[in-house]
């Protein structure tokens, strides 16, 4: 059945429509690209047979792009095409805001698994098709400050307030601890990944300690100090003690993803940080670093929102999980709209109500497995 929708309205009726803390039997009406009305029963429009309507989801953190323009080890993929996929498949998911994930901070010694510099052309380039509107979806950036590196703060210097950069996270990938610290877990990631001998990985493994060590502090002191200078939300990632926690509250960070403990968590509730678990986490019952399990998290009050990760199609069927663990499907969906925007200042989206955007997604559970039945960004249909 076509949208009954004129050039500028498109009604969705006979639907549950998830509101910021209940579920309706109604409809809703999109308008101008905003929503323009909410009410209890049904309208003259599109039937949605009882399928659920949802606010468009908001992913802050996500490898996606990455994965499309490294499909292989050492494969290079056209920047654009990549783009195009990415922001394709994103929007076939569900999600109409996205914060793109590029890394900042490079490895450009001479090592077998060095990795050169590429995140001021990325940027350019997501930014250049954003405003020439050839994108579906609602496209932010976010830097991946690699603290374990070489080049980050010449890296980061090559950005500024003009780029609107949404969010900067601290990453420190050293071997031995954060999401790494059963170094086990990280030999058959990275031998895994890499085909790195045993030899060959301990001595990866020393170069990066060393490199942690002669410039992890200075890198961590430039990455908060450039958050800042951007006006930039700054967020944590895998924390594991509640020092390191500790040493997040005092940079000024409300936002903590992956901690790897209960401790950790526990840690950013007492700092009032919220809480980024991994979608893929609470589908597949568990960490696939050995971590603490999202489940875990949810079941004692200590998850705040919900991240794909390495999965886009996770983040839905995540969010309905804990809707249903939860026994409620609206602060289920909250973890993946209204929670990440508004923990990345985006008080525009994240919740269904007259005057936000008509970011909207319409669908079904089969099997308890969600199915996307239509996606709309600013009211118009993207998938």
């Amino acid at each position: 059945m076509k949208d009954v929708q004129t050039r500028d309205e498109t009604v969705l009726t006979n639907a549950r429509v998830i509101l910021e803390t209940e579920v309706i039997e109604g409809h809703i009406v999109m308008r101008d690209g905003m929503i323009a009305e909410i009410g209890q029963g049904t309208a003259t429009g599109l039937d949605c047979e009882g399928d659920w309507i949802a606010p468009g989801l908001v992913e802050l953190h996500t490898d996606n792009l990455e994965r499309h323009i490294t499909p292989r080890p050492k494969v290079d993929w056209p920047h654009h095409a990549a783009i195009v996929a990415h922001d394709q498949e994103l929007a076939g998911c569900g999600i109409t805001t996205v914060f793109d994930a590029i890394r900042v901070g490079s490895m450009v010694s001479e090592h077998a698994l060095s990795y050169g510099r590429y995140a001021r052309s990325m940027a350019d380039e997501i930014l250049t098709m954003r405003d020439k509107g050839a994108l579906k979806i609602s496209h932010h950036l976010h830097l991946r400050a690699e603290t374990c590196s070489e080049t980050l703060l010449e890296e980061l210097d090559e950005f500024g307030p003009e780029d609107r950069v949404g969010i900067v996270s601290l990453m420190d990938h050293t071997p031995g601890q954060r999401q790494f610290r059963d170094i086990k877990k990280f030999e058959a990631y990275v031998c895994g990944k890499h085909g790195l001998s045993t030899d060959g990985f301990t001595e990866y493994c020393d170069w990066l300690i060393g490199l942690h060590d002669r410039l992890g502090a200075r890198h961590e002191a430039g990455a908060v100090a450039a958050a800042k200078r951007y006006g930039a939300v700054l967020a944590s990632h895998d924390d594991t003690t509640s020092e390191q926690v500790a040493t997040s509250a005092a940079h000024g960070i409300r936002v903590a993803e992956f901690p790897t403990s209960v401790e950790a968590a526990e840690a950013c509730r007492a700092h009032q940080i919220s809480v980024i678990m991994g979608a893929p986490n609470l589908v597949r019952g568990g960490s696939h670093s050995g971590n603490v399990a999202a489940r875990e998290l949810a079941d004692m009050g200590l998850l705040d929102i919900l991240s794909s990760d390495y999965v886009p199609a996770a983040l839905l069927y995540g969010a309905v999980l804990l809707g249903q663990g939860w026994d409620d499907m609206a602060r289920g969906i909250a973890t993946v709209t209204k929670g990440p925007a508004r923990a990345s200042g985006l008080n525009d989206r994240g919740v269904l109500a007259p005057d936000m955007r008509a970011d909207v997604i319409r669908f079904a559970l089969r099997g308890g497995v969600p199915a996307l039945h239509g996606v709309w960004s600013q009211g118009r249909r993207v998938a």
